[in-house]
């Protein structure tokens, strides 16, 4: 028998820019792993600057757009977003009473360029239809305001709109995002069967918020459809919307759109990552009987990043804990790739990416004359770092030595160098490092050069 995917639809308008609306949910249905389905409510021709023209669809196609979907796939749970009119909001009410699913209601009524998306004559229409047949309301404390009729200007007025749309209004749920309220945490207060309850997570401070408010009632539909309690649905999609908010994309001249993908992408990326670091490794032990040759004192690493615009800090870069040494002739491995396990690695990999996204892999190698000229022998773009020419400010720096060599390498060639080497200074061993696309790819380069220098 074949396991049904739950199945999530989202009933809002779309947004041609791909940052709100049913484009932001469908990517975040995908993320969370359920099925979207989507019913159009309004096309909107709309940028991360401005909304330039509205066009409403006709509610009885709005209303058969549900209908298909539900009489053919069914649906476990579902939201709203742009709801731009009265007849288009009493089509959706019918038609949730119909069915009886789960309801999650993003009460959007303003753009983020400030463009209305719900006419003022409709918002009684909303407060009548719709909202007292939503398992959950989700508005921002702009919203909440018009619902509830106060002014939420803190946690307490918060809890007080909260209760307002559920006690007054009908909803069965209803939780006030703190987004437009002040702190260095976003809090956000739920109010269900007569008790509050609190979701907290750090403020992220970047131009990426377009399409918030709709990824993150996606997600909480995405968690309902999948059989989560309420409670759970929340927590998870307060999760997921920092992490969307902190990964947004920096695209437009506006507010740029927030990144649902990133909640798969990061972790799908941090898995191949360690997968491509083990196979560097494998590589570079079958070819052990000339790679030894080329492990220095202080022994050997390869690192590899996560790819941008994930890649932010050493804890995005794996490489082998305790390092690659030599005993007998052969390559000794410590232990399996980890992230965060060489920070002087990951400095030199975050630079590289930071001149070129594509370069996301280095490893060391030892320095001898023959190991540079069978680099440049092989075609492969050499740079000498001067230690001598490094500020004293850097030397001092724990970690800004790489950052530093990488930084006047790319200053001086015009683009990050495929081997970069200096001849030591006091207390540090002449080093050699091998930067490449990825970890297999550096393992190829210095397999290469090991069969070089091992023929002279």
């Amino acid at each position: 028998m074949a396991i049904r995917i739950p199945v999530a639809m989202t009933i809002a308008g779309s947004d041609s820019g791909g940052g709100a609306g049913i484009q932001a949910d469908l990517k975040t249905f995908a993320a969370m792993g359920v099925h979207g389905a989507s019913a159009i409510t309004s096309i909107t021709a709309q940028n991360t600057v401005e909304v330039r023209a509205i066009h409403d669809i006709p509610h009885e196609v709005v209303k058969a757009q549900i209908e298909a979907v539900a009489d053919d796939i069914g649906v476990d749970a579902a939201k709203t977003g742009m709801l731009s009119n009265e007849e288009i909001i009493k089509a959706v009410s019918e038609t949730v009473d119909q069915y009886g699913f789960p309801l999650v209601v993003d009460p959007v009524m303003v753009a983020k360029s400030g463009a209305r998306l719900l006419r003022p004559e409709a918002e009684e229409a909303l407060k009548r239809y719709i909202i007292p047949r939503a398992t959950l309301v989700t508005p921002n404390a702009p919203e909440a305001e018009v619902l509830a009729g106060i002014k939420v200007k803190d946690l307490d007025s918060a809890k007080e709109a909260a209760r307002i749309i559920v006690d007054e209004l009908g909803a069965t749920a209803a939780v006030v995002k703190g987004g437009h309220l002040r702190g260095d945490y976003v809090v956000d207060v739920l109010y269900h069967s007569g008790e509050y309850r609190i979701f907290k997570e750090k403020r992220i401070y970047r131009n990426t918020t377009h399409g918030t408010g709709c990824a993150f009632s996606a997600a909480i539909a995405a968690g309902l459809a999948k059989g989560r309690s309420l409670v759970e649905a929340i927590e998870v999609a307060k999760r997921f919307i920092t992490m969307a908010v902190e990964y947004g994309l920096e695209i437009g001249a506006g507010q740029g759109p927030v990144n649902p993908t990133s909640w798969m992408a990061i972790p799908a990326s941090r898995w191949d990552v360690l997968v491509e670091v083990e196979r560097a490794v494998e590589m570079l032990r079958k070819a052990e009987d000339v790679v030894y040759k080329l492990v220095p004192e202080v022994q050997m690493n390869v690192a590899m990043a996560i790819e941008r615009p994930y890649a932010r800090t050493p804890l995005d870069v794996a490489a082998i804990p305790g390092r690659i040494g030599v005993y007998r002739d052969r390559l000794v491995v410590k232990g399996k790739p980890e992230f965060g396990a060489s920070s002087h690695m990951a400095r030199l990999v975050l630079t590289a990416m930071k001149y070129n996204p594509e370069i996301r892999s280095a490893a060391n190698i030892k320095y001898t004359e023959e190991v540079i000229n069978a680099a440049q022998d092989l075609g492969l773009l050499v740079y000498k770092a001067d230690r001598a020419s490094e500020p004293k400010d850097v030397k001092e720096a724990e970690g800004g030595s790489l950052p530093w060599m990488l930084t006047e390498a790319y200053r001086n060639l015009g683009r990050i160098p495929d081997v970069i080497y200096d001849e030591g200074d006091i207390g540090k061993e002449p080093m050699v490092r091998v930067l490449g696309a990825k970890a297999t790819d550096v393992a190829r380069t210095i397999i290469s050069i090991a069969r070089s220098v091992d023929k002279v």
